[in-house]
């Protein structure tokens, strides 16, 4: 999985129609696309669950670890890590703020 360039970032997240797809039970099917709402912190693409984290692609992305992202005309292969350092949080949320 590669790493965003900064143009690609750029991209996404003036395009605003990020489509998130966490891999299946199987850990080799994606799941059905889902729409969602992305924020670019310190150069790095953050993403969360509209419905909360019992939402079905949330505890998908965090079982599976990985899937796929369609973005500003994009198709990347991703990983999913949970977040939780108060500080960068903070961040997000000030840049979903922002949107």
């Amino acid at each position: 999985m590669s790493a965003f360039t900064t143009e690609e970032l750029a991209k996404i997240n003036q395009a605003d129609d990020l489509k998130i797809s966490p891999f299946r039970e199987d850990g080799k099917t994606y799941g059905t696309p889902t729409w969602i709402w992305e924020v670019v912190v310190d150069g790095e693409l953050f993403v969360r669950a509209y419905n909360g984290t019992s939402s079905r692609w949330y505890q998908s992305a965090l079982k599976q670890r990985a899937g796929r992202i369609h973005a500003a005309g994009l198709i990347k292969e991703v990983i999913f890590e949970p977040i939780d350092d108060a500080v960068i949080n903070q961040r997000i949320n000030a840049a979903y703020q922002q949107k």
